[in-house]
């Protein structure tokens, strides 16, 4: 299970180079709790390495999956795995993992949501929220695509694309269990500070949420 709210940091090679397990790290002291592991230009076996050390990194502070690769993330005694919208069925996923397995599906409609939900995925990862700098030209589908999500599925929602301690809150009053950053964390020139700020925001919000509906 993921906690709630979660902050999700997802890895960018082409942002961090030397320093990604010292980065991840000081974001997990900060407050994050899930990892996604994206390098999709690393060999499988280079792969392997970087999610060992990770793991070893992280030390059990946070839950650690690996994007597409349901292969390295058994290999590795990963928590999980992140799937594309299009990616290997939520099913195959499962059968290589497990039942106690994370497997999240990204997904950008009500159709792939339902979908999703159907084939017994773990989480939802939601987009795109805003305008981000890793889908350029693309038009964000906002909040309102997660109020619509979350008004028919009952899987936690995870929202990302383009997301700050501005906006956050936001995507929580839509209805999402937590958000996914990638440049607001990893790019920062601290990034303990930056998840804690983020999860400050975060904690506000779902506690006003909460609150709403007693």
């Amino acid at each position: 299970m993921l906690p709630e709210p979660c902050l999700c940091l997802v890895t960018d090679s082409t942002l961090v180079k030397d320093d990604l397990m010292e980065r991840v790290a000081a974001a997990v002291r900060g407050g994050v709790d899930l990892v996604q592991l994206r390098a999709k230009d690393l060999p499988g076996g280079q792969l392997l390495d970087l999610s060992t050390g990770l793991l070893q990194a992280l030390d059990g502070r946070a839950k650690l999956i690996i994007n597409e690769r349901a292969d390295v993330a058994l290999v590795a005694g990963a928590d999980g795995v992140q799937l594309g919208e299009r990616g290997l069925p939520v099913a195959a996923a499962r059968k290589a993992l497990g039942g106690q397995a994370l497997i999240g599906r990204s997904v950008h409609s009500l159709d792939s949501a339902e979908l999703a939900e159907r084939d017994n995925a773990s989480f939802l990862v939601v987009g795109t929220m805003f305008a981000s700098r890793s889908h350029p030209g693309e038009e964000p589908a906002g909040p309102e695509l997660m109020a619509q999500i979350a008004g028919l599925c009952r899987l936690p929602l995870i929202g990302i694309g383009g997301i700050t301690p501005d906006n956050a809150a936001q995507v929580i009053d839509a209805g999402a269990s937590g958000v996914a950053v990638i440049t607001n964390i990893l790019a920062a020139g601290d990034p303990h500070a930056a998840a804690v700020r983020l999860k400050k925001v975060l904690m506000a919000s779902w506690s006003a949420r909460a609150s709403t509906r007693r």
